[in-house]
């Protein structure tokens, strides 16, 4: 059996005319943004209302959890500077989970807040789960990776970025 090339290439049609395949791209990143948003929400109040979890120092704490992952994490000096205010950074990490999560769900700022849950990934990554052996038992690498392709696309549909651009577009004529 051979195979020709095919024919019946794929176009994409502007304008709302297209095949499956066309709204299957246009709504590809919505899952993704949904899951990570959701994530990121939840992260940040399991953080906040967990009151173990903002102490300098007892079981569950994040002091405690930081001075445990001192020696093995990438960049100590990283561990070392959170641990100047335990609390403070605990606090920081779920704010700043909160405020990625929420701007993601919602599509606000979706390129800024996925950059966001980019580099606390990448921080935790390179803290907490950089001992994780292998690699792929951590999850923080795979969750950096999850949000480059919201802040290289953002949220072009069922945003909040989407109204106001075409708010933007309809008084720009």
């Amino acid at each position: 059996m051979t195979h020709g090339m095919r024919t019946d290439a794929y176009t994409s049609h502007p304008g709302g005319g297209g095949d499956w395949r066309d709204h299957a791209t246009q709504y590809a990143l919505l899952p993704l943004r949904i899951f990570l948003g959701v994530t990121f929400i939840y992260a940040g109040l399991d953080k906040l209302t967990d009151s173990a979890f903002m102490k300098d120092a007892g079981a569950g704490s994040v002091g405690d959890m930081m001075r445990t992952v001192r020696d093995s994490s990438a960049i100590p000096a990283l561990v070392d500077l959170a641990l100047k205010s335990p609390a403070g950074f605990g606090y920081a990490i779920a704010l700043g989970e909160l405020a990625v999560g929420i701007g993601t769900l919602l599509g606000l700022l979706t390129r800024l807040a996925a950059l966001g849950g980019a580099l606390i990934s990448l921080s935790l990554w390179l803290t907490v789960s950089w001992a994780s052996d292998p690699y792929y038992y951590g999850n923080d690498l795979p969750y950096m990776f999850c949000w480059v392709p919201l802040v290289l696309a953002g949220a072009p549909l069922w945003s909040l970025d989407a109204l106001i651009r075409n708010r933007r577009r309809r008084k720009a004529y």
